[in-house]
């Protein structure tokens, strides 16, 4: 079976001039002083139909930049290599669409269809001063051409879907009317609406509190399973993504440092950085007088990475080879991968 989603060496680069500052504007005579900056580099992954990736990192890792790429929201200025293959369903079967190609309207019919996105805060991707109900309408109306009946008919069922009482109601209310819990509700109606192939979850918990936070997680399992969505799950909690994961990819500074079942990564993680992550979550057995482990340093600057591997600096068990270069990726167990000569020295 072909993943439904392919990642392959992909890498996105932003100008910046030699100040330091990114360009806001290309094209007023700065252009002759820039130079790019990798905001991701030689990423690869995929995720199969009717899987969950779980994508985790710091901030500024380069997990939400990835997911812009994959929808093509990307700002004008940024310059993407590499290749993202869909595998797009039809009526005439499965036909492989590269994404970093394909022509903007048809990108665009894809958005929303194919492949739909929550985004971090539904607050601010919300509209304020139009309805919820319109906002969901909104969507199926850009991807087909139907009656006002049918559309309100479809609007209602998707928030049905997503166990928002008294969906005829709550449609008529604006974003402001409504809790952070069903704010969220609505995006994730807003983004299954059209029955996509697969689902981008960007930090879709962050700002809940524990108790909806769970509630959003168990809605997102149940959905996956109602409608068979292939998921690309981002957070910077390992403890979240273990509610929904089935792999794990680690992202630091860009570069992906870890792959693997969520059983591998969470039994035996194989990176340092990895390793430091979950060291950090505190469980119900967490002895509350000794302070919790945490990583020494600070995520380096995306300009200025070092040579070698950018944990380096901060890495415990960092050897010369670590300054040296970037290591490779390697298979460390079976389907489990990592990016440190520590725990594989062996080049290939």
């Amino acid at each position: 079976m072909s993943p439904l989603l392919d990642v392959r060496d992909l890498t996105i680069a932003f100008p910046q001039s030699r100040g330091g500052q990114a360009f806001s504007s290309i094209g007023r005579g700065q252009t002759a002083a820039a130079k790019a900056i990798a905001a991701v580099r030689g990423l690869s992954f995929s995720i199969d139909p009717g899987e969950v990736l779980g994508l985790v990192g710091e901030s500024g890792s380069g997990k939400s930049i990835t997911s812009l790429a994959i929808m093509g929201l990307l700002p004008p200025a940024a310059v993407v290599s590499g290749d993202i293959t869909f595998q797009m369903s039809s009526q005439i079967g499965d036909r492989p669409v590269h994404l970093t190609t394909l022509p903007a309207e048809q990108l665009r019919q894809l958005r929303g269809s194919r492949i739909a996105m929550i985004f971090q805060e539904p607050m601010t991707a919300l509209n304020p001063v139009m309805r919820v109900g319109d906002q969901i309408a909104e969507a199926v109306l850009a991807h087909g051409s139907v009656s006002k009946a049918e559309v309100w008919g479809r609007v209602i069922e998707g928030m049905r879907d997503v166990a928002i009482f008294d969906p005829e109601q709550r449609a008529r209310s604006y974003p402001h009317q409504l809790s952070g819990g069903m704010r969220q509700r609505v995006m994730i109606a807003m983004a299954i609406v059209n029955r996509p192939q697969l689902l981008i979850a960007d930090e879709p918990t962050t700002a809940l509190d524990v108790t909806i936070q769970q509630q959003i997680l168990d809605l997102l399992n149940e959905l996956r399973h109602k409608f068979g969505l292939a998921m690309l799950f981002i957070s910077h909690d390992l403890a979240v993504v273990s509610h929904v994961a089935d792999r794990v990819a680690v992202m630091y500074a860009g570069n992906l440092v870890e792959l693997g079942s969520k059983s591998e990564i969470f039994r035996a993680p194989a990176h340092p950085y990895t390793q430091g992550l979950l060291k950090a979550i505190p469980s119900l057995t967490t002895d509350r007088s000794i302070p919790l482990a945490t990583i020494d340093g600070t995520v380096p600057s995306i300009a200025q990475l070092p040579s070698g591997c950018p944990f380096e600096p901060r890495c415990p068990y960092r050897v010369d080879a670590c300054a040296a270069e970037l290591p490779p990726l390697l298979e460390v167990r079976p389907d489990h991968w990592a990016r440190c000569p520590v725990v594989n020295p062996v080049r290939v």
